[in-house]
């Protein structure tokens, strides 16, 4: 890994913790945390009072696969936060805090959080 690519990975870890300090998920309303790679995206429900996992949800799970779902594209990211949103109410889960990883509200992070509204969350 290249010295930039190490300290932008850094600095979005450091912006990341910043933000997690101040958001905090219980069970009745979970961190829903965003992760991207350069071809997939998740999204995770964390209750961070009991420190764990209620949900996960990616652009590799079957549901997106069987789409034929991109998690690199906005679309697809979309589709990834309208499907995770789904899961997380036929878990009873109705709200979340919203918890962008350290990542810029544009673009993939952005489309998630539409999907996950589009879906009732």
């Amino acid at each position: 890994m290249s010295r930039e690519l190490k300290k932008k990975r850094i600095k979005r870890e450091r912006r990341h913790r910043k933000i997690k300090a101040r958001i905090h998920g219980i069970s009745s309303c979970p961190r829903m945390y965003i992760f991207k790679s350069n071809k997939h995206i998740y999204v995770n429900m964390v209750d961070d009072e009991n420190n764990k996992v209620l949900m996960t949800f990616s652009s590799l799970s079957k549901e997106c696969r069987e789409k034929n779902v991109k998690g690199a594209s906005v679309q697809g990211a979309f589709l990834v936060g309208e499907l995770a949103g789904k899961k997380a109410i036929e878990k009873s889960i109705k709200k979340g805090v919203f918890d962008r990883g350290g990542y810029r509200y544009h673009g993939r992070i952005k489309a998630v959080r539409e999907g996950l509204k589009k879906a009732g969350m």
